[in-house]
């Protein structure tokens, strides 16, 4: 099987833009999965209203069992190595920007980077909507940061009325053209849009563990507004723009194909991805001659591809299986562009046909 990697995701965005809120809303709704957040210093992160397990020098952890770093640029590549280690069981990786280093200087280092266990997650640039003409006045490099980012999320979308907020997104479909562009209030944002979220692990029964933070905002939650039944962070379904299911906000789309792929054409559709396709994941099935036996993964974030090639599982059913996420994204004609890509030939015509996959394989 091909090795897991982490996937490591920087969170970018000026002073008062949500940022903060934003990492505090992800490690709080983590689920089962365990991130590790690499920070300037600690006081960007809620570590009096969480559940410290323990700190050893500039790592804490929390009683949810994600890790929080202290660093400077000097220290970043150290610390990737760290929480990257298999001791650690680090699903992903947050680095918020503030105070380390320029967001493409903090994506150079993560592709650049010889860590085989890592993989590059992103770059998400949060923005103020009530103060994004003022940001732009007093830091003319917000437009650069737009322009390099793989997701955009528009925070504070409340505060605005919809002539503004129009007039936002307008400017930031200049700015960051294609880029899927999220509205958010208070930073919430869905940590599946980012990431593969794992359930919690079951508990044993009369098992006593640490009372985590995570616990602490269910527990507000159920007995805050009554929406005990389900995992909405106070977020359920009402009238206001920001009380609302959060996986409302952005589209995914589900693709099964039993057919092998036509690697040509799958790679054609890859390389135009549509307008508002964040994130792609799932495994592909070729069939080409010589890639029978291979199930090529695939990962894709923003503009970033890789497939990872492993072989099939002995009783692996051979197929194809892809979920697409994005916003304002169109599921039909994905879907029908997909249902293009199935090979019709009975067998490749030409030798060559994967060249174009294999310059994105690792494995």
């Amino acid at each position: 099987m091909a090795k897991r990697q982490i996937p490591v995701i920087v969170l970018a965005g000026f002073l008062g833009s949500g940022k903060t809120t934003l990492l505090n809303h992800l490690l709080g709704h983590s689920g089962g999965s365990r991130i590790g957040v690499v920070v300037n210093d600690f006081g960007s992160i809620e570590i009096d209203a969480m559940s410290v397990a323990g700190q050893v020098d500039s790592m804490v952890s929390l009683g949810n069992g994600c890790l929080c770093c202290a660093v400077d640029t000097s220290e970043l590549d150290g610390f990737l190595d760290k929480l990257a280690r298999p001791a650690a069981r680090i699903d992903v990786i947050v680095i918020e920007a503030s105070g380390l280093a320029e967001p493409q200087e903090l994506i150079r280092m993560i592709l650049a980077s010889d860590n085989e266990s890592i993989v590059y997650g992103g770059l998400v640039e949060v923005v103020d909507a009530a103060e994004f003409a003022r940001t732009r006045d007093r830091h003319p490099e917000v437009d650069r940061h737009l322009a390099i980012a793989d997701l955009v999320v528009l925070n504070k979308a409340d505060r605005v009325g919809e002539e503004d907020r129009r007039a936002v997104l307008d400017e930031l479909a200049r700015l960051a053209p294609g880029r899927p562009v999220l509205e958010a209030v208070h930073g919430r944002v869905d940590p599946e849009l980012l990431f593969d979220r794992k359930p919690r692990e079951q508990e044993t029964p009369g098992a006593v563990r640490q009372l985590s933070f995570e616990d602490l905002v269910r527990e507000e939650a159920e007995h805050g507004h009554g929406c005990g039944t389900h995992d909405c962070g106070g977020d359920c379904a009402g009238g206001s723009p920001g009380h609302r299911h959060l996986h409302a906000a952005y589209d995914s789309v589900a693709f099964t194909a039993a057919e092998p792929m036509d690697p040509r054409r799958l790679m054609d559709f890859l390389d135009n991805r549509p307008e508002g396709l964040y994130r792609i994941k799932g495994f592909v099935h070729f069939g080409a001659d010589g890639h029978r036996r291979t199930r090529y993964a695939v990962h894709a974030v923003g503009d970033f591809l890789r497939f990872y090639a492993a072989p099939w599982g002995r009783a692996e059913e051979r197929l194809t299986q892809l979920v697409l996420i994005g916003t304002g994204i169109d599921a039909d004609a994905l879907r029908t562009a997909l249902e293009g890509c199935r090979r019709v030939e009975p067998r490749d015509a030409d030798e060559n046909a994967m060249w174009g996959v294999l310059r994105y394989a690792q494995g």
